[in-house]
C-alpha cells in the first residue's frame, strides 16, 4: 500500500500544473481554478487507493476539477445575481463546461478546447514568468502553481514569514488576472522562453548553494528545477537553450554527494572526492551538453553547460583541461555581462597564466562594479569578489592578504556554511605551518 501511494502522489504531483494549465486557459480565473484543481487531487487520493487509477489519470483529474470549478462559478453567478438588481449579467450557461464526453466539435472529449497534455505546463510557466511580475514574484508563482509547493514550503526556502509569502503570491495573481492563458506568439516567445529559463535557473541556483541561512543545500529546489526543466525539454526538445540548461543543472548537481563533509561543510571543488560524483548523472548530463552545442549557435546555457562537463569529466582536480575551460569563458563573457561568468573567468586566468594574471582580473572587476555597481547588494558582490581574490592570494603566497579578505568574504555572506569554511580558511593561514 505504501508504494502505491507513492506511485499515486508522484503522479498527482506530474500531472497538477498540467491540470491547472488546462483549466486556467479554458476559464481564465486563477485562484478558483488552483481552488479547483487541489479539490481534485485530494478526491484522487482518496479515491484511487481503493478504486485503482484511472487509465487516462490526467483526463480524470481535469473532469473532476472543471465539474468543482463549473460549480463554484455557478455559485458565484447565483450569488451576483441575487445581490445585484441589474437585468444584464453574463449567463450562468457561459461558464459551464460540457459534460465529460461530450463537447463542441474539434474540443475533444475534454470540452477543454483541445485535448490535454504537458503543453499546460508550459503555458503555466509562460504566465508564472510574465513580464509584469518582478523576478521574486516570478519564482514564488512559479513554485506554488507549477511545482507544486506549498506557500509555506517556499516561504521557508526564500527565509521570509509565510504571511509575507502569501502576500507576494497574492500580489503576483492579480497582476495577471485577466491576462490570456496561451503561448505566446513568435514575436514574444523568445522573450518569454528567456524569462522561464532564466526563472529555472534561479531557482535551481538557490537550492543547490543557498544565499542565506543555516544549509549549504536545499535539495527540494534544486530537483524542483531540474523536474521542471526536463518538463519545458520535452516540450522544446530542439531548443539549445533549454537543453544546455537541463546539461548544465545536471552536471553540477551530480557533485552534490561530495560538497560537504560529515559534519556538513563546504568542500570545495578542487578538494572534493570526485569518487563520490554521481557518474551517471555526469554522463547524461556530458550528452546533453554535446547536444546543446549542436543545436544552433552556442548561448550562455550551453556554453556555461560545457564548461561544467569539462570540470565534471577531469578525474583529477589536476586534469582539469583550463585552457579549454578558458577559451569558453572567453566566449560566455563576450556574450553577456554576467559578472558571475567574469568571475569564473577570472579564476580560469589564474589557472592558466597564474594567481597574480587572475588576481588583475579580480580587481579589474571590483573597480567595476565600485563605479557601475552590480545586481544584488553590494555585500554579496564583495562576498564572491573577497572570496576568489582570498584564494588567489593565498595560491600567490601572500598569505595576510588572504586571511584578511578570507574574513572580509565570511563577514559579507548571508550563508552560514559558506562564512564557516571561509573563517576557517583565514584560521588556517594564521598558523605557522601554513
Amino acid at each position: 500500500m505504501g508504494r502505491a501511494t507513492d506511485d499515486i502522489e508522484d503522479l498527482l504531483r506530474r500531472h497538477a500544473p498540467q491540470v491547472l494549465g488546462a483549466l486556467v486557459r479554458r476559464y481564465g480565473h486563477f485562484d478558483p481554478a488552483e481552488d479547483s484543481v487541489q479539490e481534485a487531487l485530494i478526491a484522487a487520493a482518496e479515491q484511487w487507493p481503493g478504486d485503482g487509477i484511472p487509465d487516462n489519470p490526467r483526463g480524470w483529474l481535469i473532469r473532476v476539477a472543471s465539474r468543482r470549478l463549473t460549480d463554484r462559478l455557478r455559485s458565484d453567478e447565483a450569488r451576483r445575481r441575487r445581490e445585484e438588481t441589474a437585468a444584464a449579467l453574463t449567463p450562468a450557461d457561459a461558464f459551464v463546461a460540457p459534460p465529460p464526453g461530450e463537447g463542441p466539435a474539434g474540443t475533444g472529449p475534454s470540452g477543454l478546447g483541445r485535448a490535454p497534455s504537458e503543453d499546460d505546463t508550459l503555458t503555466l510557466l509562460f504566465l508564472c514568468c510574465h513580464p509584469a511580475l518582478s523576478p521574486a514574484a516570478q519564482i514564488a508563482l512559479t513554485l506554488r502553481a507549477v511545482g507544486g509547493l506549498t506557500t509555506a514550503e517556499i516561504a521557508r526556502a526564500h527565509l521570509v514569514p509565510e504571511a509575507t509569502m502569501a502576500q507576494r503570491i497574492s500580489r503576483a495573481k492579480r497582476a495577471v488576472r485577466g491576462t490570456q492563458f496561451r503561448q505566446p506568439d513568435a514575436r514574444d516567445r523568445d522573450q518569454r522562453l528567456a524569462a522561464v529559463l532564466q526563472v529555472l535557473y534561479l531557482i535551481f541556483n538557490e537550492g543547490y548553494s543557498a544565499t542565506a541561512g543555516p544549509d549549504l543545500h536545499r535539495t527540494d529546489l534544486a530537483r524542483e528545477a531540474i523536474r521542471l526543466t526536463r518538463a519545458v525539454r520535452r516540450l522544446l526538445p530542439q531548443e539549445g537553450r533549454v537543453t544546455g540548461l537541463l546539461a548544465l543543472m545536471v552536471l553540477t548537481e551530480a557533485r552534490t554527494p561530495a560538497r560537504t563533509g560529515p559534519g556538513g561543510e563546504l568542500i570545495p571543488l578542487d578538494e572534493q572526492d570526485r569518487a563520490l560524483w554521481d557518474r551517471t548523472a555526469v554522463a547524461e548530463g556530458t550528452a546533453l551538453a554535446e547536444e546543446a552545442l549542436a543545436q544552433g549557435p552556442a548561448g550562455d546555457y550551453q556554453l556555461q553547460a560545457a564548461i561544467s562537463a569539462l570540470h565534471d569529466e577531469a578525474e583529477r582536480a589536476e586534469d582539469t583541461d583550463w585552457p579549454q575551460i578558458l577559451a569558453l569563458y572567453d566566449l560566455l563573457v563576450r556574450r553577456s555581462p554576467d559578472p558571475a561568468a567574469a568571475l569564473g573567468r577570472a579564476v580560469a586566468v589564474a589557472m592558466v597564466h597564474g594567481p597574480r594574471a587572475g588576481l588583475a582580473e579580480v580587481d579589474a572587476l571590483a573597480e567595476t562594479a565600485g563605479t557601475a555597481g552590480t545586481s544584488g547588494t553590494a555585500g554579496q558582490r564583495n562576498h564572491r569578489l573577497d572570496a576568489v581574490r582570498a584564494h588567489l592570494l593565498e595560491r600567490a603566497g601572500d598569505m595576510a592578504a588572504a586571511r584578511t579578505a578570507y574574513r572580509a568574504a565570511a563577514d559579507a555572506t548571508l550563508s552560514e556554511p559558506e562564512a564557516r569554511y571561509l573563517r576557517r580558511r583565514a584560521d588556517r593561514l594564521d598558523r605557522p605551518d601554513a
